[in-house]
């Protein structure tokens, strides 16, 4: 595996550098900071590429090694992916990138021979568990169309464009001088070119006849010692592929208008037999109608029953619209088997590897475009296999997708029990037949989950542990709603146009099982786990109300406190920003506009039926106001300790406690600029939540206006929002006219490349522009997604392009550039955007200045760099918790960083990690006795009260810098601009080698990590130069040195950045190549072997060899040493441990090869003692008869 040279920064070099660098800048805190000490050095960290699950993107070739039984997929972008049993995978990557268009695997060698478009070939070690390749041969002067490696042979057969065939020699990967020329294969009187080679196979029982086929419909039994055709086969239809019988005596061809022609060998005048499969038989005994190209058929025999032949393709022209079949035919009986996906390619599994014995199928293995399907040939109805791959990813397009390392033990035996009660039944009650290697010996030990949201609102859980992967459990969100039957139904208040149950942004904690999902169409679904299954008869619905008030004041310096500015009273509508700016609004101001208090989604009214696992808790609905729809969530936290769930968007945030299922507070970003007095909202029933508060204000989503900030209003500033002002509707309106519109053209160029749509603004649907109904005025800026402990990142929903293309420049607003200008200095009355909420982070601290001791408080951060807090207060756990309302109160601003706020975190005085609380898990549907003692083991709270002043270190990072904060003096200890040029993507801080540090991704590819609480640099790769915008949305650290991001919409790729899971790696990995013993090749039998009538041999290396066929031309194709001979299998496999594992394989190799040679020998006996016995019988039965009697 390729390992990044990592640019290790020296300790002391944080501190010679200028004010770019980590600087202190409050003694008080150096001082105290002096006495943490930091173990994490550079050492620790080193990046490289793990493992890669999911299925292969756009697959275009197919092999496997019945012997070893590993299968091989290659890819339009020259990946190879290798499977054996579960767990056992294998990725690799061709430098070049071209298409693999065929795959040989040299059976039971451990190597294995790539076809690439480019006209090259490659030949593989697979006895390492890195392969790599060992040679390479490049053409310059013809095309390779197709490849043929007979079994146990070293002489490759290769195709060409131009009907030519050369052998190349697989151990040397030298060419050999004996070339089959075109124009010698075709007869003398054909005027035109044959086309290219399509197919190349021996003689299963004559390995000295070669048998070729011409695209034309030509096909030559080419004879190799005497270098002459023996027989030529003409057919008027164009030939896709030959298959043999075993006993070599006849071959069957697949042609470009559905027939299948059978050929007898020495019969080459006309077919034996000539049918089309699919083909409608007309009755007065002309030819059928043509049909579709049969693209591939294999021809298998058995001992005791029909031969099956296994096809794909061929259905007639009138089948428009059906999807590809896979047909197998048996005896009388004919199958059709219909895919989910076109048919890239299909194999039969046979028991032998020999070519010229009954082949016994068991099983065909079906490439498809987006899936693996094995079909079992030995039962009744050709049931198929369970597959036990994780290629199941892309079931969906993935919007959004999580990583937990370290997870509590009993959670995924948890998930793992109710999500086998999901799964199909009907498969085959075999095994996989595809179990060749050996698992990893891994020391890595720890339960990792993976969490993926879907465009089709579900939701996944993996298994993660130990390098592998394995689906734990399905949560279907869109069960919750009501589902349009078609079109027209489908109800006009939708925001997106298609996938309107997408998930947008997830929260989960891992020990209270609480979880917490955004969907595209603002809304939020609270779960609970169970182990017991329930009826919810009528589903808890929460309906919020958001809209904000028209602000039109300055933005303030960033680098201080501001004087409040109380925002001009009443409520306005304006023009949406993405619609042309003919169009009118469809706003209204009054409470009767023609879409208001209405939710995006209808929840379903029915009673719902829940299995164990996860069950709805509470649904949260943003809805309509005044004719506007809801502005999409953008940050989302849950926490079980205190039964609070925030979200927020660009407009405000809003508290619900799911507990007493109640809004707490629906309030404007720029409110929580003011400290105020506690603020309680009084319980109100579901459904019920029709208060309007607030102005109205445009929500800029889709503006390519940079930010400006508004100043924070006091907290008293709760003027009503149903006054007309004219004089502050007009200007308003004059602003949004004068703003780029820009946006709807950019978003649908970018998220062109995704698979699917998840959000949606464009200028023909003017109403998907969103605002949202407030207390108080607020300004917004781009959408952001929180997700787990308030930690941001960008998404693979289209929120993320959102985000990017609203900011950028103008000269890249038209492109995928990541690249943007993002000025510190926002004083331009020009412009105006808003303050929306990127994320939160729940946890015990100090929310006031004044704070002796430590209380429930809540971190929030916003997209112009600002991080707020909110204190909470909190009723006695028991009865009194569920009939009390909660106190919040807003507590002003902590710190401002340069770019929107990604993670927050909190450290206690000696550097340690402060988790937010929790409550352990407890089954909501147990009885109370139990439930009761599951809450007594409730965690315990950090202790409430800490003497002496700075106890505690607030630890934020944002698109630009990182900042360490003392508590609850609030002054800012630690700084470092991470990035000038571009900006952070993700960032969390997460737990290494014992120590906490910051973990970032920028947009320009660069991986960083930085120490806690000094922020020294200890880590900088530049991992992925040509940054992609899929990368960008999923890029998720993990705790322990994990990372993943979705490499193709369908593959999930590992990487990690600790030392020492780099050094373990070799021993982690599994291993693809085990001794097995080749199966014995088929008796001939006695009289065969008397009197011949058995498979010929060949002595290729006579024909082949340098001596008899001289050397081959050098123009014609370049030799290429590669990097996986035995130096750098020796370098890949270091240590004790490679040493170790060379020894053993090489002992299993010699001591298998030893066997062999022992079973030969005597075999050899036992068949010279029946020769002996037979002519002794012989002697003794002829001995006294005379010549005459015999």
């Amino acid at each position: 595996m390729k390992k990044f040279n990592i640019r290790k920064v020296l300790d002391g070099l944080t501190a010679a550098s200028s004010s770019s660098s980590s600087s202190a800048t409050a003694q008080p805190g150096t001082r105290e900071n002096d006495l943490i000490q930091e173990t994490l050095q550079s050492e620790h960290f080193q990046l490289c590429k793990t493992v890669r699950h999911g299925f292969p993107h756009q697959p275009s070739s197919m092999a496997f090694d019945p012997v070893q039984k590993i299968l091989a997929v290659g890819t339009q972008s020259g990946a190879l992916r290798l499977f054996g049993r579960a767990g056992v995978e294998c990725y690799c990557q061709h430098e070049s990138g071209a298409a693999v268009i065929q795959l040989q695997f040299l059976i039971n060698e451990g190597a294995l021979v790539s076809a690439l478009a480019d006209d090259s070939i490659h030949l593989w070690n697979l006895r390492q568990k890195l392969p790599a390749i060992l040679h390479s041969l490049k053409f310059n002067r013809e095309r390779i169309t197709y490849c043929h490696l007979p079994f146990q042979s070293k002489w490759l057969y290769i195709g060409t464009e131009r009907g030519n065939i050369h052998i190349v020699n697989v151990e040397s990967f030298t060419l050999s001088g004996y070339v089959i020329m075109w124009n010698k294969a075709i007869e003398l009187s054909t005027k035109t070119h044959p086309g290219p080679v399509v197919h190349i196979s021996d003689n299963p029982m004559d390995e000295g006849k070669l048998l070729i086929g011409f695209e034309c419909g030509i096909v030559v039994l080419w004879d190799l010692k005497s270098k002459k055709a023996d027989y030529r086969y003409n057919y008027d239809e164009a030939i896709h592929s030959v298959a043999w019988h075993h006993e070599g005596k006849q071959f069957v061809c697949s042609h470009s208008d559905g027939t299948l022609t059978t050929w007898n060998v020495r019969a080459p005048a006309k077919p034996g037999q000539t049918i089309t499969p699919h083909g409608k038989q007309p009755k007065d005994g002309k030819k059928p109608e043509p049909c579709k190209p049969i693209l591939k058929v294999e021809y298998k025999t058995t001992r005791a029953g029909d031969p099956f032949m296994v096809l794909s393709g061929g259905l007639s022209y009138d089948t428009v619209g059906r999807r590809a079949c896979l047909t197998v035919m048996h005896g009388k009986s004919t199958t059709v088997l219909e895919m989910d996906y076109p048919i890239v390619d299909f194999l039969t599994l046979c028991e032998t590897p020999y070519p010229n014995d009954f082949q016994e199928p068991y099983a065909v293995v079906v490439l498809l475009e987006k899936d693996l399907v094995v079909i079992d040939l030995g039962q009744i109805g050709y049931p198929i296999f369970d597959n036990p791959y994780p290629l199941t990813i892309h079931e969906s397009p993935v919007t959004c997708c999580e990583y937990f390392a370290d997870c509590p033990a009993e959670l995924i035996p948890a998930l793992y029990s109710v999500g086998c009660r999901q799964k199909r039944q009907g498969y085959s009650k075999k095994e996989w037949p595809i179990n060749g290697g050996n698992w990893g010996q891994g020391t890595q030990s720890y339960p990792e989950i993976i969490i993926t949201g879907h465009a089709d609102g579900s939701i996944k859980f993996w298994d993660a542990s130990a390098l592998m992967l394995q689906v734990l459990y399905k949560l279907k969100t869109a069960k919750v709603f009501e589902r349009a039957r078609g079109k027209e139904e489908k109800p006009s208040t939708d925001i997106v146009e298609e996938d309107p149950f997408a998930i947008q942004t997830l929260s989960w904690c891992p020990e209270s099982r609480m979880f917490c999902v955004a969907g595209v169409s603002a809304h939020v679904i609270i779960y609970r786990f169970s182990k017991q299954e329930v009826t919810t008869e009528v589903v808890q619905l929460l309906e919020v109300r958001m809209q904000c008030e028209l602000s039109d004041v300055d933005s303030p310096d960033p680098g201080g406190e501001q004087t409040p500015t109380l925002p001009t009273p009443g409520a306005s509508s304006s023009p949406q920003e993405g619609e042309p700016p003919t169009q009118p609004s469809t706003g209204s101001t009054s409470s009767d506009g023609p879409r208001n208090n209405i939710p995006c989604l209808q929840v379903r009214n029915s009673p719902l039926k829940q299995s164990p696992g996860y069950q709805v808790e509470l649904v949260i609905q943003l809805v309509w106001v005044s004719g506007e729809p809801p502005q999409q969530i953008t940050s989302l936290a849950v926490n079980s300790s205190y039964g609070l769930v925030v979200f927020g968007n660009s407009n405000g945030l809003a508290v619900v406690d799911y507990l007493q299922k109640t809004l707490l507070l629906n309030m404007g970003t720029s409110e929580l600029y003011s400290p105020s007095e506690p603020y309680q909202r009084q319980p109100c029933s579901p459904r019920k939540i029709r208060q309007p508060s607030g102005g109205l204000c445009e929500s800029n989503e889709g503006s390519n206006a940079s930010e400006d900030r508004c100043k924070s209003p006091t907290s008293g500033s709760t003027s009503p929002c149903n006054s007309d002002d004219e004089r502050k509707q007009q200007k308003f309106i004059e602003k949004v006219k004068s703003k780029s519109r820009r946006f709807s053209k950019t978003v649908a160029n970018d998220f062109a490349k995704m698979s699917r749509k998840i959000n949606t603004a464009s200028e023909q649907k003017p109403d998907l522009e969103v605002r949202v109904h407030r207390r108080l005025s607020l300004q917004c800026q781009r959408p952001y997604c929180c997700v787990k402990k308030a930690k941001e990142a960008k998404r693979m929903s289209l929120r993320g392009d959102v985000g990017r293309t609203r900011l950028a420049p103008a000269a890249n607003a038209k492109d995928n550039s990541f690249s943007r200008s993002r000025s510190s200095s926002v004083t331009s009355l020009d412009r105006e955007s808003r303050e929306a909420i990127s994320s939160f982070h729940f946890c015990e601290s100090f929310p006031r200045k004044t704070d002796s001791a430590v209380s429930p408080s809540l971190l929030v951060g916003t997209t112009q760099g600002s991080v707020l807090l909110v204190a909470l207060s909190l009723p006695p756990s028991g009865d009194q918790r569920l009939q009390q309302p909660v106190g919040i109160s807003s507590c002003g601003t902590l710190i401002r960083l340069k770019g929107g706020v990604l993670t927050m975190a909190l450290l206690d005085s000696t550097g340690a990690l402060l988790p937010p609380t929790y409550e352990p898990w407890y089954d909501p549907n147990a009885s109370d006795e139990e439930k009761e003692k599951s809450r007594k083991r409730r965690a315990a709270s950090p202790p409430s009260s800490q003497e002496g002043q700075d106890s505690q270190y607030a630890v934020v990072c944002s698109e630009k810098q990182a900042k360490v904060v003392s508590m609850p003096s609030q002054t800012c200890v630690y700084k470092h601009n991470i990035t000038e040029s571009s900006f952070v993507l993700r960032a969390d801080v997460v737990l290494m080698a014992g120590a906490n540090c910051i973990a970032c991704f920028c947009a320009n590819g660069h991986i960083m990590t930085l120490s806690l609480p000094s922020l020294r640099p200890l880590l900088d790769v530049n991992y992925l130069p040509l940054t992609d915008m899929r990368i960008a949305r999923t890029f998720c650290f993990s705790s322990l040195g994990q990372a993943l991001y979705l490499t193709s919409p369908t593959e999930i790729q590992r990487i990690t950045y600790s030392q020492e899971t780099c050094d373990n790696l070799q021993e982690m990995l599994s291993e693809l190549f085990t001794p097995v013993e080749t199966p014995e090749a088929p008796n001939r039998g006695f009289f065969k072997g008397l009197f011949g009538g058995g498979a010929q041999s060949l002595d290729r290396e006579d024909l082949f060899g340098e001596t008899a066929s001289g050397k081959a031309s050098r123009s014609l194709a370049q030799h290429i040493p590669g990097p996986g001979g035995m130096e750098g299998m020796k370098g890949a496999a270091s240590g004790v441990v490679g040493d170790l594992a060379r020894a053993r394989i090489a002992l299993d190799e010699r001591g298998q090869k030893l066997g062999e040679l022992e079973e030969r020998t005597a075999a050899m006996m036992a068949s010279a003692d029946s020769f002996s016995k037979h002519a002794h019988d012989m002697m003794l039965k002829y001995k006294d008869k005379k010549w005459y009697q015999l």
